[in-house]
């Protein structure tokens, strides 16, 4: 091989790891995209047909007007807590209740040591219950199964609260000391939840007027429609929006070195956060996040119709005709009579 050609395949080589340095393991886009969703459009192939529709996308004249308008919001959390299980069994009642409150204080201490405060830290009892077996007896000419106690389960779950996310690591670690490793969930508090739903009105409010006299400005005259409106809020925690995805690949290169059968491997399941995206939102209030948070949103929707013209009554004009004959005798007078037109 010519040292050109070498240094062509090596090019080649260098820009393919460049590209994949971002990518990740995440493959579930991949996966989807088949050839026959690969359009060709003169020079360029098109990966995502939706766009390329939605900028093809026919407009459709009309004197109904529509003003649809969404903002969003990220808001970092006020406090969090996280919740863990913490099972206990023991021979008796009090030995296990011993035992779970040996575990408990070593947490509260380990967590007190970390700045967390004991009005921070709850303990939710969720059962204490007692384990059986089977015992046999033997008599002369049977046998008797009896349930007897053999010992006991208790099980609580711990609240911690905190406020920073870097505190989270100190408990996991407080946790696992103590043999606790069951973490339930973690909780998400914002305070003045009012105030957000308020910036987010009032940002829509802001929008909806600069339509209004955008639409003015086109010639419509905004007070001879008629009005409907539409509104909505929500908020969405983390927990709402985790998804999880596979390793796409796993390849045993030594099984084909070494001519043996491939064994296939699992695949551990990963997850990752992926929040709402803005794409069809007007309003997006601190778009740039770096961790978890809650998303507060809100819609307003105006359907502006002309109004139906007023119809003029006319005036309904009634002419009167008079119907007269004039009778001529033979002498040569004239006598008038009304010809009467009721009947």
């Amino acid at each position: 091989m010519k040292k050109s050609n070498l240094a062509f395949v090596m090019l080649l080589l260098s820009c393919y790891f460049l590209s994949a340095q971002h990518k990740g393991n995440y493959n579930q886009i991949t996966r989807d995209i088949s050839r026959q969703n690969i359009l060709t459009s003169g020079n360029a192939n098109i990966y995502n047909p939706v766009v390329q529709q939605q900028i093809n996308k026919v407009l459709h004249p009309s004197n109904v007007l529509t003003i649809d308008v969404k903002a969003l919001q990220n808001v970092s959390a006020t406090t969090y807590t996280a919740i863990f299980n913490i099972s206990q069994i023991g021979p008796s009642a009090e030995k296990t209740n011993q035992l779970m409150k040996e575990r408990i204080d070593s947490i509260k201490y380990r967590l007190i040591s970390k700045g967390i405060t004991k009005k921070d830290i709850a303990i939710d009892v969720i059962s204490f219950v007692p384990n059986y077996e089977v015992e046999v007896t033997k008599k002369l000419f049977s046998k008797t199964y009896t349930e007897v106690p053999k010992g006991f389960e208790l099980q609580q779950n711990i609240h911690i609260q905190f406020t920073k996310t870097n505190q989270f690591e100190a408990i996991l670690e407080a946790c696992a000391k103590s043999e606790v490793y069951n973490l339930v969930k973690v909780d998400y508090f914002i305070e003045n939840i009012q105030t957000v739903y308020k910036n987010l009105q009032d940002q829509l409010l802001k929008l909806i007027e600069e339509k209004k006299a955008y639409y003015t400005t086109l010639g419509f005259d905004m007070s001879e429609y008629n009005v409907a409106i539409a509104d909505d809020k929500y908020c969405y925690f983390p927990k709402d929006f985790y998804q999880s995805y596979q390793a796409y690949n796993s390849v045993s290169f030594d099984a084909l070195e070494k001519k043996k059968p491939i064994t296939s491997v699992k695949k551990q399941t990963s997850y990752y956060y992926q929040p709402l995206t803005y794409e069809s939102y007007d309003v997006v209030i601190n778009p740039s996040i770096l961790e978890p948070v809650v998303q507060i949103g809100m819609n307003i929707k105006l359907l502006f119709t002309p109004k139906p013209k007023e119809k003029k009554e006319q005036p309904i004009v009634k002419t009167k005709i008079d119907h007269k004959y004039y009778v001529i005798s033979p002498n040569g007078t004239i006598d008038v009579k009304e010809l009467n037109t009721k009947n």
